[in-house]
């Protein structure tokens, strides 16, 4: 006798929900419907991968329920693009903000001033506040700033939210001057010692950049050298036109959360990283920088130089993704689902922005991941 078993089948179009289906005792295979014009016309001709299963992959990021709201995905394969689609009301002209996708970027600007030998990774950081004698926060170095493990005390996420460090600095007291807020605080462990990731951390990075770049203090004058760096030296050189960076009152770069850019300069960024640090034939960044920022750190496996790895617990320490995706896959991150994925394996960078709440970030995940495993590892 042929063995009927339940079975569940996966929305296909939007709205539609879970429903248990009995399959009926037949070989014949479940009927999936047929892709929309929109879903068919988002994939390239040639997209690296099969362009029914990608057309599919990504709709499903667009419309399929529980995955809060994708904006724009953008995936390239090869350095071409492989496929492209907007929600409503966006487009590719669109800036989306990168919340702490801006990490990444700003550790580049670092590796940069490293490179031009005005920066050292072993050395004390050049922060006044912590130059004074007896001082133990003068023993950080940059190197553990950019592996988030300087031992200052910053709680990236506070109970109630309001109390966190991040948003203190942000929104509240250190709103004006948000380096001065975040090197204030006092040690909690020995530097070097504990991985902590933490906004705060990044924003010290930025002002340690200004600093290095200009001995103004006036907050014009720093947001001008700051701004002519990154566009002379990685904003203009990647093309990425669309930039918008945003300062505090004091001029620094609020490194670690706000700047703005469309998909197609988010994907160029990724791109960039992929190759090492070139662009187009140019070394803008020694490639062992790259290869720093996308090592473990010693007190972190999923973590590098302000960069995510798919390693240990890996991109957001989601145990259930550990397995998924080549280990030397890399991200940088933002709040609510921003994603610029990485993987020089499979010569892939895949672009998802957009809103999604805790637990539908989890599952949006997975489905981004689906596309990536589309993709054979060379």
């Amino acid at each position: 006798m042929t063995e009927c078993r339940l079975s569940f089948y996966g929305p296909l179009i939007a709205g539609a929900t879970l429903l248990p289906s009995l399959v009926a005792c037949s070989d014949a295979p479940p009927v999936v419907e047929p892709l929309s014009d929109e879903a068919m016309a988002a994939v390239s001709q040639n997209a690296g991968a099969p362009s029914d299963q990608l057309a599919r992959q990504v709709d499903e990021l667009f419309t399929k329920d529980e995955l809060g709201e994708t904006r724009a995905l953008l995936v390239m394969h090869g350095g071409e693009i492989a496929a492209e689609r907007y929600g409503d009301g966006y487009d590719q002209d669109t800036r989306f903000v990168s919340w702490s996708m801006a990490k990444t970027v700003t550790a580049v600007m670092i590796g940069m001033l490293v490179s031009d030998g005005r920066l050292r990774l072993d050395e004390s950081v050049p922060e006044p506040r912590w130059s004074q004698t007896g001082d133990p926060r003068g023993e950080i170095t940059l190197r553990q700033l950019l592996q988030m493990r300087s031992g200052l005390r910053h709680t990236e996420a506070g109970d109630p939210p309001y109390d966190s460090s991040e948003v203190q600095m942000l929104f509240r007291e250190g709103r004006d001057d948000m380096a001065d807020w975040a090197t204030s605080q006092p040690l909690e462990a020995e530097p070097g010692a504990k991985f902590e990731y933490s906004s705060n951390t990044t924003v010290i990075l930025a002002d340690i950049a200004a600093r290095v770049l200009t001995d103004s203090k006036d907050p014009e004058i720093r947001r001008e050298a700051v701004d002519s760096f990154l566009r002379t030296r990685l904003f203009g050189p990647l093309g990425m036109d669309s930039m918008v960076p945003e300062y505090d009152a004091n001029g620094t770069l609020i490194g670690g959360s706000l700047m703005h850019a469309t998909a197609r300069d988010w994907a160029k960024f990724g791109e960039f990283l992929r190759h090492k640090g070139s662009y187009r034939g140019s070394q803008l960044i020694p490639r062992k920088w790259i290869t720093f920022m996308t090592s473990p750190s010693p007190r972190s496996e999923f973590y590098g130089a302000q960069t995510w790895l798919n390693r240990d617990s890996g991109l957001d320490r989601e145990e259930s993704l550990q397995d998924r995706g080549p280990d030397t896959m890399f991200a940088a991150i933002g709040h609510m689902g921003q994603y610029i994925l990485v993987s020089p394996e499979q010569k892939l960078t895949v672009v998802r922005l957009g809103h999604s709440g805790a637990e539908d970030r989890k599952r949006m995940l997975q489905e981004l991941l689906d596309i990536v495993e589309l993709y054979p590892e060379t």
